[in-house]
């Protein structure tokens, strides 16, 4: 996931392991896209890579125009944002007692 992430230029992109404080997942992937066009690709790219080589479809949640996309893979979830939305909500502070496993900016 993180390799079509970075394939298709999403920004800021952070592994976090998450698995010894929540049942929630094992990780979060974390990642910024500058427009709502690049949100949708980001997401899009993913998707379909995941499906390809896994077999699994996303639960997804969230439009590009919101500023932030959730796909949820079951133990990994992988949150696209804009740069004012991450901002805002600030995940990795959020759950900064997990594990920063890989960070690409």
């Amino acid at each position: 996931m993180i390799e079509v992430l970075e394939e298709k230029k999403g920004e800021d992109i952070v592994l976090l392991d998450i698995k010894q404080i929540t049942t929630l997942a094992n990780y979060f992937i974390i990642c910024s896209g500058s427009t709502d066009r690049m949100l949708d690709a980001l997401s899009r790219a993913v998707n379909d890579r995941v499906r390809k080589e896994y077999g699994m479809r996303a639960k997804l949640e969230g439009l590009p125009q919101d500023g932030w996309i959730l796909a949820d893979y079951g133990q990994v979830i992988v949150h696209i944002f804009s740069p004012t939305r991450r901002d805002y909500y600030q995940l990795e502070q959020l759950w900064s007692d997990g594990k920063v496993l890989l960070h690409v900016q």
